[in-house]
């Protein structure tokens, strides 16, 4: 089993930027794929951005593609969210998620068996 502890959100305006930060334990850190999610008040638990045992081949969600990088540090067993040029649209609580069973999770939530607590993230106008 995964247990995944998100950090780093917080209050940041318009046009700032925030890292996040989860650091895994139990299970052998490089072979277990990550992703982030997210998801707002009242609104459905969306796919961010996920990243393979290796850390290659990174994929993201449309709506934050050349604003969000994804990373992982397996020395450190963390993976980060390195998020820029927010907006209010950004604000939602975000979650790390880890799937045990493959090389690289993908966008489909049900991939992964494990998640984090959240972190809250508020853009300001």
């Amino acid at each position: 089993q995964v247990q995944l502890v998100e950090s780093g959100g917080g209050l940041v305006q318009a046009g700032g930027s925030l890292r996040l930060s989860c650091a895994a334990s139990g299970r052998t850190f490089s072979r277990v794929a990550m992703g982030w999610f997210r998801q707002a008040p009242g609104k459905e638990r969306e796919f961010v951005a996920a990243i393979s045992w290796s850390g290659g081949s990174p994929g993201y969600a449309d709506s934050v593609k050349g604003r969000f990088t994804i990373s992982r540090d397996n020395a450190k067993n963390t993976v980060y969210l390195q998020m820029t040029s927010l907006n209010p649209e950004d604000t939602a609580v975000y979650f790390c998620a880890a799937d045990t069973d493959r090389y690289y999770g993908g966008s489909r939530d049900s991939n992964y068996r494990y998640w984090g607590q959240g972190t809250r993230v508020t853009v300001s106008s």
